[in-house]
């Protein structure tokens, strides 16, 4: 569990993550700085979800955002009211298609396997950003008339000249899906990956929506990365499994070496 660059505030990073709490990270590579899944309000109920934890820097403290990714926009432990103020705010969105069409007109929509260009400030080109799928549910879940299972929920893909092509999973409880983003895009070196065992009782019969311990350790060992980032397995009452669970399945499974954890806030480099 090593890898986690000295905490420096929100400074600019060379190529690193840092996971705020829930699902929200802030990726600086390619001297862009993007967030996933910006999630910013106070704990307690939201729905039918309540949230325990609020992320450990706010907006402010994040200063200029090139980009925020989406992931699904109709859960609010993925996407909250400050949240959503935050992205669209930002200068660019990127999600799956639905969502993009919710969130106002910076929103770019992208069908898995399709792929949106941010120009780089560091001259090196473009970085990339892929869309992958992700099943939010069991396999075998009821799917929607779009034929998403609970909703459309898309992962991405990051990669660019002299950077590490990084996964993120977004909430996707399908290994399937893993191996296939792994095969069609060769080469992954870091990802974060979305854990917790994400239940709720009247979906699917109480079953994970998202990868529990054992399998965020699969896929680990499917894509073959040297780097994993967990993120999304505290801050919310449905998480099932946390982060003790994670250590004990990556140490059953021999990739102790990969798994990169830091208090939140705190920064971990992406480079092997």
């Amino acid at each position: 569990m090593t890898g986690s660059v000295p905490n420096e505030g929100l400074s600019r990073q060379d190529c690193a993550v840092t996971v705020l709490g829930g699902p929200t990270a802030v990726i600086d590579m390619g001297g862009l700085r993007l967030v996933s899944d910006p999630t910013f309000d106070e704990p307690g109920p939201h729905g039918y979800l309540t949230k325990t934890a609020g992320p450990a820097a706010e907006e402010s403290a994040l200063g200029p955002v090139d980009a925020v990714l989406v992931s699904h926009d109709q859960h609010p432990d993925n996407l909250d009211e400050r949240g959503r103020a935050f992205a669209e705010a930002a200068p660019l969105v990127v999600s799956g298609a639905l969502s993009a069409a919710r969130l106002g007109e910076r929103a770019v929509g992208l069908a898995p396997w399709s792929s949106h260009s941010v120009p780089r400030p560091d001259g090196e080109g473009d970085l990339t950003v892929l869309a992958v799928p992700a099943v939010h549910g069991p396999e075998d879940g009821q799917r929607d008339a779009d034929g998403n299972v609970n909703c459309e929920v898309t992962g991405f893909v990051l990669s660019g000249q002299g950077l590490p092509t990084v996964y993120l999973s977004g909430d996707n409880a399908s290994i399937r899906t893993v191996a296939e983003v792994s095969r069609r895009v060769p080469g992954i070196s870091a990802a974060v990956l979305h854990a917790g065992a994400a239940r709720v009782a009247a979906k699917f019969d109480g079953r994970p929506l998202s990868m529990d311990s054992r399998r965020t350790a699969a896929a680990a060992a499917v894509l073959g990365t040297e780097v994993v980032v967990p993120a999304h397995y505290d801050g919310w009452t449905h998480f099932s499994e946390g982060l003790e669970d994670l250590e004990s399945a990556f140490h059953e499974a021999g990739l102790s070496r990969v798994l990169r954890v830091a208090p939140h806030g705190s920064w971990v480099s992406l480079r092997p």
